[in-house]
């Protein structure tokens, strides 16, 4: 592989200088062609020149193997130039000494894939990962080694039996990546050590030291910035990266954005967040920063990308979130969008317990969660389907940043207010609140902006304007109209009024505002602008286009057992509703789902699943393959899980009285279902996956400018 590649894949087009400031020193950060990866206390340097990188979270255990590439494909599509991934325990060592790193736990074969496809990895190696995974990720058998014997292996600690067994499980992963870290010319960046601890340092120090003991030596090595450290740490020897989230599936109010969320959507001096795990962390969370943490780059890892449903709180999100998230962090002086999650996935079966967090297990046991689902409502979902809206509208966010990203890295926060932030030459806009202002929008807008990506041979500046920059393609500057504004830029204190999608010339260069439907359909590859109403993505010196469709097929399915009325909703460990247990489910409502053995299987479908009711749940052969709490949205299942088997569709009604968070549009189904139980089947549509290749460009006349 040519590392410049990969290199290429985070540096951005333009060509400003980088101020030269002292950088952090982590672990070996030079590859094998002399390129260095950097840190200073603005953010990463590639090479000599500032980046300001997109990082995605995927789960490769919760992604079938074959669908790997595609997905980073389309990933590095939807602008992300890092991809993180957690490493759970319980996914490699169910029982103690016996690893699995086959099939969809094949971390090696993952991250070759990401070296192929030039795309750097961040590995969060635990060995605490959350993630809403059982106990955290902890294996069972490590669970109760704590509780038997609490003084040797007591969770989290510097007890002596669990820094042995993190000791093992580091090694163990570090065998799986031999030789693919940055240093080795591979893709491996950074290592998150542990995840969402409080410390004390002595812990995050013997895991580090554990960590580069067992042969892990990256450009630098992170650690979540929330919650704030029990005492001091030692400064430098850590990267910690932020987070903030639009709604939280584990707050335990049943009311729309209690607590702090609404802050998510505002400007602010501090990178803490008081809404993160609120269940484990408390809701007065410390959200004042110390000036040695200002003395980091403001990095983030944890942008909610979407947000799970639990049992006890249905969050339903539109899509609309992303953007004003990262708006709202890049206004505030943030050089790293990093996205938790981008793409969904769905849990390993076991057919001993949930491999998802319950409130039902010893430790980790917040909330009740999906056993198989974890599609979070990301960008991309559980099967990789775009959602629309976050794809889009992120999408497009990230192009700005490809192509000016390295100028802004280099631009100070001089004006900060909660709806309004100026850094250098772009101004930062947002009104939008979940829920509390859906009507709301948020954009960055220039003024006073001479780009070096301007022709040079003439002297331009744009004195402001009122619509968003989007890229240089096609030898065009392109923006984007921004809702309810005329599209307008002054040039050279000369103002022009734009019709949308038609080029202008203006001070001896080409402009273009582009209608926000026009850009949905927009993908910059190379030099050029191309257009697409699915996605398009690259595949080596190929093409892709993704497309979504329904198919005029009929679904046969037949009720054969009538629901048994509402079951008792007790709370569970934590306070908070618990969800069905098995014998729950000889309540529920069951169909039979016949005739898919007639579809080709040839075609990459789906089943589209339109029910009401509590929960649902697939089974084929009598096992689990896919659940649902229903939030107002459809589930989703492969129809390669169901071919050839006997498949079940249950779902359990749900009550009016339940105690669980409904957003107001499920409520208001809920308060007219007859005689306050909701349960319904809307029907059964199969989707299709259509992937088209070109072999070369030009595109189509249909995709091409």
């Amino acid at each position: 592989m040519n590392i410049k590649q990969l290199v290429f894949s985070l540096l951005v087009s333009c060509a400003a200088t980088a101020v030269a400031q002292e950088t952090f020193r982590f672990g070996t950060n030079v590859n094998p062609d002399g390129v260095k990866f950097e840190v200073d206390s603005r953010g990463f340097i590639i090479d000599g020149k500032h980046v300001l990188p997109v990082m995605g979270e995927i789960h490769y255990a919760r992604v079938p193997e074959r669908e790997w590439r595609r997905e980073i494909q389309k990933m590095r599509a939807g602008g992300i130039t890092i991809l993180s991934t957690y490493v759970f325990w319980i996914h490699h060592e169910e029982e103690e000494g016996v690893w699995n790193w086959n099939g969809n736990k094949n971390l090696r074969k993952f991250v070759e894939i990401c070296q192929e496809e030039h795309m750097p990895v961040v590995l969060r190696i635990g060995p605490f990962c959350h993630g809403e995974v059982y106990q955290g990720g902890f294996p069972v058998w490590l669970t109760d080694k704590a509780q038997s014997n609490p003084q040797q292996y007591k969770l989290r600690t510097t007890a002596t039996g669990f820094l042995a067994a993190t000791r093992n499980l580091y090694s163990n992963i570090f065998q799986q990546v031999k030789g693919l870290q940055w240093k080795d010319g591979g893709p491996i960046v950074g290592v998150q050590i542990e995840n969402e601890c409080r410390g004390p340092w002595t812990y995050y120090m013997a895991l580090k030291e554990m960590a580069v003991e067992a042969g892990f030596d990256t450009p630098f090595y992170t650690r979540t910035g929330w919650p704030k450290l029990n005492g001091n740490e030692e400064f430098g020897k850590l990267l910690p990266l932020y987070g903030d989230y639009a709604d939280g599936f584990w707050d335990r109010d049943l009311t729309d954005m209690p607590g702090a969320y609404k802050d998510a959507f505002i400007m602010k001096d501090t990178r803490l967040s008081a809404v993160i795990a609120t269940e484990a962390l408390g809701k007065n969370q410390d959200t004042q920063m110390e000036a040695k943490d200002l003395s980091y780059p403001y990095l983030t890892c944890e942008l909610g990308g979407g947000m799970m449903p639990s049992y006890h709180r249905r969050i339903n999100m539109s899509g609309k979130e992303v953007k004003p998230l990262a708006i709202c962090k890049l206004g505030s002086g943030s050089n790293l969008p990093g996205y938790y999650m981008y793409h969904g996935g769905t849990n390993p079966y076991n057919p001993k317990h949930t491999m998802a967090e319950t409130q039902a297990t010893a430790v980790t046991n917040y909330n009740d969660m999906p056993h198989m689902s974890y599609d979070f409502q990301a960008p991309l979902g559980e099967m990789g389907q775009p959602n629309w809206t976050a794809w889009h509208e992120s999408r497009l966010l990230h192009q700005f940043l490809a192509d000016w990203g390295e100028e802004l890295s280099q631009m100070d926060v001089d004006t900060l207010s909660n709806h309004y932030a100026r850094r250098g030459a772009f101004e930062f806009h947002n009104d939008y609140v979940r829920i509390l202002n859906e009507n709301g929008t948020a954009y960055i807008t220039p003024r006073n902006w001479q780009s070096s990506i301007f022709n040079s041979q003439f002297s331009i500046s744009i004195d402001w304007a009122t619509a968003e920059p989007f890229c240089q393609a096609n030898g065009i500057l392109y923006f984007i109209a921004i809702e309810g504004k005329k599209p307008q830029l002054c040039i050279n204190g000369k103002v022009y009024t734009a019709k949308l999608n038609k080029p202008f010339k203006a001070a001896g260069m080409s402009f273009c505002v582009l209608s926000r439907e026009k850009a949905y359909t927009a993908y910059k590859i190379g030099d050029k602008l191309y257009y697409s109403d699915g996605i398009l993505y690259q595949d080596g010196n190929n093409i892709m286009e993704e497309t979504w469709q329904t198919l005029p097929t009929t679904v046969n399915y037949v009720l054969t057992k009538e629901h048994g009325g509402l079951r008792e909703v007790k709370m569970g460990s934590q306070k908070v509703a618990a969800q069905p247990i098995e014998s729950d489910w000889e309540k529920a409502a069951t169909w039979t789902i016949s005739n898919l053995n007639e579809l080709n299987e040839n075609l990459d479908l789906y089943l589209q699943i339109d029910y009401q009711g509590d929960v649902a749940r697939i089974y084929a052969d009598d096992i689990l393959v896919e659940d649902n709490f229903w939030n107002g949205k459809p589930m989703l299942v492969r129809l390669s899980d169901l071919v050839g088997k006997q498949v079940e569709l249950k779902i359990l009604p749900l009550g009016k009285d339940y105690p669980i968070y409904l957003q107001q549009e499920q409520k208001a189904e809920l308060n007219k279902a007859p005689n306050d139980i909701l349960i319904s089947l809307g029907g059964i549509k199969v989707l299709e996956r259509k992937t088209e290749v070109f072999t070369s460009l030009p595109l189509p006349v249909r995709g091409q400018q």
